[in-house]
């Protein structure tokens, strides 16, 4: 592994200035138990066996990343495939919590059938199960982009992968292009032959929102 944990003064000064911040916003930037700094990646990590160089706040803003206007403000959710109920997370919980997460209108389209959409798909060798090319997922969305929309996002039961040489992934996204494709499907705990528990919807729930929130 190649990755060092930044300490103190390199994440201060990463982040820069917080002088014209209003105290609640400057409370983001402070280590505590809402927001801990990076820790140790394991093995398995993405930081474990991916090196990144890191990026300061400058570098972000250099980048000219996309925000939302007058006339791309809308986010998109498009359901691909079934969400059967008590085996998937509440479409319409996870549209309110995208809305209030990122105080944004929030569009839920009508799911789409994967055998219309002629993806690449193949049998993962561990699982046994159905795996979806992601890359396939972001060019359909690409050619399906809604003119009003800052992003179009797929979500999923399926289980995805995004090349041969991988065994799956959580999701995936072209962040330029404004689209991503995300999978619950392993954030039930059935999916690996495990007991579901009492509290297992809201443990789905829960864990869906987390990835899309970070995705």
């Amino acid at each position: 592994m190649n990755f060092k944990v930044p300490g103190e003064e390199e994440r201060l000064k990463a982040i820069g200035s917080l002088s014209k911040l209003p105290e609640p916003l400057k409370a983001v930037f402070q280590e505590g138990s809402s927001f801990k700094p990076i820790p140790v990646p394991n093995p398995g990590d993405w930081l474990y066996e991916h090196p990144e160089s890191g990026q300061t706040y400058k570098d972000f803003i250099n980048s000219n990343p996309n925000k939302p206007d007058s006339k791309r403000n809308k986010i998109y959710l498009q359901p691909l495939g079934d969400f059967t109920e008590g085996a998937s997370p509440s479409l319409g919980k996870l549209k309110e919590y995208v809305s209030a997460f990122f105080s944004s209108e929030v569009e839920l389209l009508p799911p789409f059938d994967i055998k219309d959409a002629k993806l690449t798909t193949r049998i993962n060798p561990y699982t046994k199960r159905q795996q979806i090319l992601t890359t396939d997922i972001l060019n359909l969305l690409k050619r399906n982009l809604p003119v009003d929309a800052f992003c179009l996002m797929a979500i999923t039961m399926e289980d995805l992968y995004p090349h041969q040489t991988w065994n799956f992934v959580f999701g995936q996204a072209s962040l330029r292009e404004r689209v991503g494709v995300y999978s619950f499907a392993r954030y039930d705990p059935a999916f690996y032959g495990e007991e579901r528990g009492k509290d297992y919807k809201k443990l789905i729930l829960w864990r869906s929102c987390k990835v899309l929130a970070h995705e």
